[in-house]
This record gives C-alpha cells, structure tokens and sequence, in this order.
C-alpha cells in the first residue's frame, strides 16, 4: 500500500551539523541588543543569588554562632534584597528574550515559506504536502526554547558556573576540590547519552512527518474514503502511526529523562564527600559551620548551571533535528530558475515555436521525443490525444514549470531559459484541470491572477464566461465565503470561477488544459461563444477531449507516444481519415449510444 511507505522514507542518522547551528543563530543577529540587555539582566542575577550562601556564612560564623546578634538585620536585608534584584531581572529578561525570540522564529518560517514557494514541480512531485507543512509548523515551532530562553541562559550558566567555583576556591580550596572529584562522571554520562537522545528525537520528528503527511492526504480525500467504505482500512493505518509516534516519543523520553536523575546522583554523591570530610574537619584548616554550609550551597549552586549546560546540549541535539529538515528545503535549489543573465520578457505577442523538443519527467522514460512546431500569434490551438501521449507535458513547457531535457522552447524568439520566470507567467494564463479555490469570497478567487483588479472588471470577467448568475443566486454574491477548496460549490461552478481568474489576468498566451471536462453541455455552448470573443488576439492552447470544445481551433494537434503524429484543422484532419478521424468516430458513436 502507498500509505506504508510513510513509515521508513527518510533517512535518520546524521552527524552533527555545526555550521547548520552557526546558520540558525544567524537569524538571532538582528537581536544583539536585545540580548545583551538580556545578558546583563542575567549577570546581575546570577550575581545577586550566589550572594545568597555567602551572606548566610557571614551570619552564621560572624553573628548566630557567636551569639552576636547586633547588625545581623542589615545582613538580612542585603539577602532580601538580593533576592528582589534577581526576581526582577529574570522577569524582565525573559519578557525580552521572549519577544526576540518570537521575531527570529517568525523570520525562520516566512523565509522558510518564501523558498518554498519558489522550488519547482518537481520538488512538490515527490514530497506529501503534509511533510512539507511539519517543516514550516512543528519543526519550526520546536525551535522556540532555544530561540527565547536556551542562547541566553547557556552563557549565564558558564558564567554561573565560573563564578561559583571562584566564590568555593575563596571559601576552601580542599572542600571545593572534593566537591568536583565527580565532574568526570557527568562528562561520561553526556558522552554515552547524546547520541541516543538525537537519534530518539530525530525518528519522533520523522514519524510526526509521516502522520502529517497521511492525515493531510485523507482529510483530502474524505469524500473518496467514504465513497468507498475505506473507513475501517484507514483507521487501522492511521493507527499505526499514532502508535510509532507514541512509541518513539516515549522512546525519546525516556532517555531524555536520562539526564535528570544521573546529574541529581552525581551531585549527590559529591555532597556526600563534602559532608564526610567537612564534619571530620570542623575546627581544622579553618573550616567552620558556616564554611561548611556555604560550601554545600556552592555546591548545588554548581550543579544547577552543569544541569542546565547538559540539558542545554540536550535541547540543541532535538532542536538540530529540526534544524536539518528546515534547511534541507531551505538548501534544495529550484530546478527551474532564472539565469544569471535573463532579461525582462517584453511585451508577449504570442509566437510559440517548439525547437527539437525532448522531455524526461526522470531521465528515465521519455515523454516528448524531438517535438517541433510553429505556433503564430493569435492562433487557437488544441491538442489531443490518448491520455499520457505527452499534451500536459506540452503546455507545461511552455509555462516553464520544467525545463525541456534538448531542444528549446521560444516565444517570439526569445528562449525562455534565457528570460526571467515572472516576466513569462505573468503575461500566461493557465486554467488546470485539477482546479483549485482557495478559502475566501469569490471575489478574491477571481481576483488572484491580477490584484488591482476593479470590482467592475471581475464582474464582467466572470459575465464573459456566464458565472455571473449562479454567483448572484449565492447568498452574499461575490463575497459569498466558498470555504476551502471551494467546497461549497459544484465542479463546473469551480471550473467557471477558475475560468474567469485566467481571463482577467488578460494573458497574452492562455492555457486551457480540460477546462471544460467538468461543465455540463449546455455550459459549454455559453462558454464557447464568450470564447469566440475573448481569445481573440491572444495565443491558446486547449486540452480536451469534447469535439465541440476543439473543432473551431485553428490549429488541431494529435499527440501519441510524445510526438506530434497528425496537425491541421478539423476539416482537413477529417479529410485524411487518420488518428483524429479515428477519435471522432469513436466519440460519435459513444454519443449515439447514450
């Protein structure tokens, strides 16, 4: 089944990736004073709280153990008040790093979004448009801790760390040095775990992707589900994924939970040394009760930062996750772009010439083989064919959605490899046989191939090819919300819509491929007289496979096993008694017998 293919279709393992890290932190840069007032913020905390064990010392040893009691107040104070200062400045310091680190999230996903919106057909060909949503959503979305909290903190934890041990080596240098013989110990369990850990999140991030991928193909296909009865067949696959992403989680959990208890042992047990030496040496090398304590304190004050440093290249090996696959579309070049030295395409006038053309999907089965032909401007041209001859193929180099494999494709002479790509679409229509409604009002719909578009010129585009009534008959009229994918509308009323966005654009050269399979006759015949007025001057290629949707073409070209095996207009074509005669026999008699 094609849905189990979900399951092991990328690659896990890979090493870790520090220029990816230095690129990520990149989108950081924009925030450098935002950080360091953060960092500072972070400095004076860090500061304000190790001054805490250390004013408890000197009122144990210098006031409470000696019985003086005169002056202890203002020691107090000086702890309250050093606990206020680090409150405050934690508090503002996150409420800063929060919105930097929003703004650089924000900036990874629009420019993440950006470049998706420029790769080529063929990268959407082989990718679920649910794998490609995690990129943009969750994968992004991952990176938020590391955005807001974990850049910032990891500095203010080495520098935590470098002044308590400082404060320690003060204090005593032989308790201090106890209380680091188990050091070595985190570094072994880090060692051993970090690969575990990004190898367990790297597979949650992948069957995350596969269940995207799948329920965004079933939400698509709901209609066809339940037409079918497959409901109980998806459930069980569905099923399946759930039960890996669960699986994989607690996998991941699991070892990421690793770090807690063992840092929680280690600490441990250097607080055990301490105790064990400092009580048999009170009163000897000048240890005393408040030395001892403070030296404890220290010390959880030391494994605080450490935790926070492990658990900090923790966050970076999941977050790395992510990061590969953002960038992984980030880096995938379009197949189809502009060329170091393409120029403006001028003003269309329409000659189309296919030069030789040869075409491969994959380089291995060819779809076009040594095509050529002339297309002067104005002319109305309409290919047909079996289905897979190679018409699509056809018009989808003409677009440049691909690049032909030899040959060349020129309108008005000029190559179209050697022009930019905006400069050629915007001057082309294409009205698809999959047509496609976004969610909005039918006013934005027929509206999405040209924006400055007045109400009045929409109105008349989708007079032109009499959509306007059953869109006046719609409650709101052209602001009629259609709902996603148009699915409060029929499919001809899709089709008419989708008609009227090419129209308006006022292309020079317009697309039609099956535009009409889906309208009912008496529709059509509307459609074919808006059409005798409105394609004129302009350069058409239409695919169908109704006769009366292609007979008054100019031009009517037979494509079969990628060439052009018959060319000439219906009568002629009728004439020869060839392939095209054949076709229309056949949809003679099909019609005869219903």
């Amino acid at each position: 089944m094609a849905q189990t293919k979900l399951i092991d279709d990328e690659a896990v393992e890979r090493p870790f990736n520090k220029s990816q890290f230095i690129r990520l932190l990149g989108y950081l840069k924009p925030y450098k004073l935002e950080m360091f007032i953060s960092f500072c913020l972070m400095v004076i905390a860090a500061i304000s709280s190790l001054s805490g064990p250390y004013l408890m010392m000197i009122a144990i040893d210098d006031y409470i153990s000696i019985g003086k009691l005169e002056g202890l107040q203002w020691v107090l104070i000086a702890y309250l008040a050093a606990n206020i200062i680090h409150s405050l400045c934690l508090r503002y310091r996150v409420r800063i790093m929060d919105k930097a680190g929003r703004e650089a999230i924000a900036t990874l996903r629009q420019d993440l979004f950006d470049h998706i919106q420029e790769l080529s057909f063929s990268f959407f060909d082989s990718r679920p448009a649910g794998k490609i949503m995690v990129r943009v959503i969750n994968d992004v979305n991952s990176l938020n801790g590391l955005f807001t909290d974990g850049i910032v903190n990891v500095l203010i934890d080495f520098l935590t760390l470098i002044i308590v041990i400082i404060i320690m080596l003060t204090i005593n240098v032989k308790l201090t040095l106890i209380a680091m013989a188990t050091i070595p110990l985190l570094f072994l369990v880090t060692f051993k775990l970090k690969r575990k850990i990004r190898h367990r999140w790297q597979e949650v991030r992948k069957k995350t992707s596969n269940m995207n991928a799948y329920l965004h193909e079933s939400l698509s296909g709901m209609r066809v589900t339940q037409a079918f009865i497959r409901e109980e067949e998806n459930e069980k696959i569905f099923l399946q994924l759930n039960q890996d992403i669960k699986d994989t989680w607690m996998d991941a959990i699991k070892v990421n939970n690793l770090f807690w208890p063992c840092i929680d042992i280690i600490s441990t047990i250097g607080t055990v040394l301490i105790y064990i030496f400092g009580v048999r040496s009170l009163g000897v090398s000048q240890i005393t009760v408040g030395t001892l304590l403070s030296i404890i304190w220290y010390s959880g004050r030391f494994w605080e930062p450490l935790n926070n440093i492990s658990n900090f290249y923790n966050s970076i090996l999941v977050a790395m996750a992510s990061t590969e696959r953002i960038f992984e579309i980030m880096d995938t070049e379009p197949d189809i772009k502009d060329g170091d030295d393409a120029i403006d395409m001028p003003d269309i006038v329409g000659r189309v010439e296919f030069e030789n053309v040869t075409f491969s999907y994959d380089d291995k089965k060819t779809v076009l083989k040594d095509v050529s032909f002339n297309i002067e401007p104005g002319e109305t041209v309409a290919l047909v064919g079996p289905t897979g001859a190679g018409k699509s193929t056809i018009i989808n180099l003409i677009s440049r959605f691909y690049d032909v494999t030899e040959g060349a494709v020129r309108i008005d002479g000029y190559d179209i490899r050697d022009v930019k790509l905006h400069s050629l679409r915007r001057q082309m229509g294409v009205m698809q046989q999959d047509t496609f409604i976004f969610s909005g009002t039918i006013m934005d719909n027929i509206r999405y191939g040209r924006l400055d578009a007045t109400d009045e010129e929409v109105i008349e585009a989708a007079k032109a090819v009499h959509a306007h009534d059953f869109i006046m008959e719609m409650e709101k009229g052209y602001y009629t919300e259609v709902k996603e994918r148009g699915s409060r509308l029929s499919v001809g009323q899709k089709q008419l819509i989708s008609f009227a966005r090419a129209l308006l654009a006022d292309p020079k050269i317009l697309i039609l491929d099956e535009a009409t399979s889906s309208i009912d006759t008496q529709t059509e015949i509307l459609i074919q007289k808006a059409l005798e007025r409105l394609l004129e001057g302009r350069t058409s290629f239409v695919i169908a496979h109704r006769l009366s949707t292609i007979r008054k073409a100019d031009r009517i070209m037979v494509v079969d096993d990628g060439r052009i095996i018959e060319s000439g207009n219906h009568d002629k074509l009728i004439e020869e008694k060839g392939v095209y005669y054949d076709l229309c026999q056949a949809q003679y008699r099909f019609l005869k017998a219903i």
